[in-house]
């Protein structure tokens, strides 16, 4: 897959996710076969205003590559300099977010919101992709609604505008992640524009990867809620074949994972970071109830330690 003059060498995709896609989680999957990552989003104004939260989230490095930098707002101007300055930093892509349905975003007028504004929408990406040199995508949904299914016209109008690939979640805004995925209004998108279509929705493992490029044409899958606590999908997915990792394996990954953390954010704030992940990398094992119920009382990589020692007990 190309993405303008980019090759993407695999076709699984991790998709942005608050809190999630960090760079220690990135470069994770990325070993286990992510073909792009995503960073988490970020507001286009908290760059204009120096808002300093926002540079661990763009935090990067050289084998964090090709990496997309997604960004969310709605004014094009101010979307279109912030822009110039994210392609300067260590990425390949600048993506807007139009399709994030949490409130707060959507009442301000972005993220899914936008979805209902064609015009908009098109200014956006126009004036956007006028004002940088690398490529340009955008991650859509659906829909509004079920009464407002138009990501096919609006995949249409970013294509149009300079879009070079576009996403889409086969959810609309008001499903949030509930029920299951519409994989035909991915094939609509498909089937309407020319450039990469990315599907995203309801793939959690390498069949249902392939299911979804069989049925819609896509040329890419991404993955979002599935690879919280097993970036081995992206393996599943580029291998063709389940993968089901050891709790050794689920240990040391642990492991590694709260001491890049610890790295990158220090250890007050990695080690409550890496509670939530641990709870995702758990799920099913044995012990597993038990084991996030002390995870919350974690407060030192030691502790993590300890609990890791409880994962690979032979009983």
């Amino acid at each position: 897959m190309k993405i303008g003059n980019l090759e993407i060498s695999n076709k699984a995709v991790l998709a942005p996710m608050a809190g999630v896609t960090d760079l220690p989680f990135r470069m994770l999957c990325r070993e286990q076969g992510s073909g792009l990552s995503y960073t988490e989003m970020v507001s286009a104004k908290a760059i204009l205003y120096n808002n300093k939260n926002t540079d661990l989230l763009l935090e990067s490095c050289q084998a964090d590559r090709p990496l997309a930098i997604q960004m969310f707002g709605s004014d094009p101007e101010i979307m279109a300099e912030i822009a110039k300055r994210l392609e300067m930093l260590e990425c390949d892509i600048i993506d807007i977010n139009m399709g994030c349905p949490v409130p707060k975003i959507v009442n301000n007028g972005e993220g899914s919101a936008l979805m209902r504004e064609p015009l908009l929408v098109g200014r956006i990406v126009e004036t956007v992709s006028n004002a940088i040199e690398k490529p340009l995508t955008v991650k859509i949904r659906a829909g509004f609604n079920d009464q407002s299914k138009n990501a096919a016209e609006i995949a249409h109008i970013i294509e149009e505008s300079g879009g070079a690939a576009v996403a889409v979640h086969g959810r609309t805004r008001e499903e949030y992640y509930t029920g299951h995925a519409d994989w035909s209004i991915i094939k609509e998108v498909k089937d309407r524009v020319k450039i990469p279509v990315i599907g995203n929705g309801d793939v959690v493992d390498y069949e249902s990867a392939k299911r979804l490029m069989d049925e819609t044409g896509c040329d890419a899958v991404m993955v979002g809620r599935a690879c919280r606590g097993n970036p081995w999908i992206f393996k599943e997915i580029s291998e063709g074949k389940p993968y089901k990792p050891s709790s050794e394996e689920i240990a040391q990954t642990v492991l590694r994972h709260a001491r890049m953390l610890i790295e990158q954010k220090g250890e007050y704030i990695g080690v409550r970071e890496m509670r939530k992940h641990f709870a995702w990398y758990t799920t099913g094992m044995k012990h597993a109830s038990d084991l996030r119920n002390l995870v919350n009382k974690v407060e030192r990589y030691e502790d993590f330690e300890k609990l890791c020692e409880r994962l690979t007990e032979k009983k």
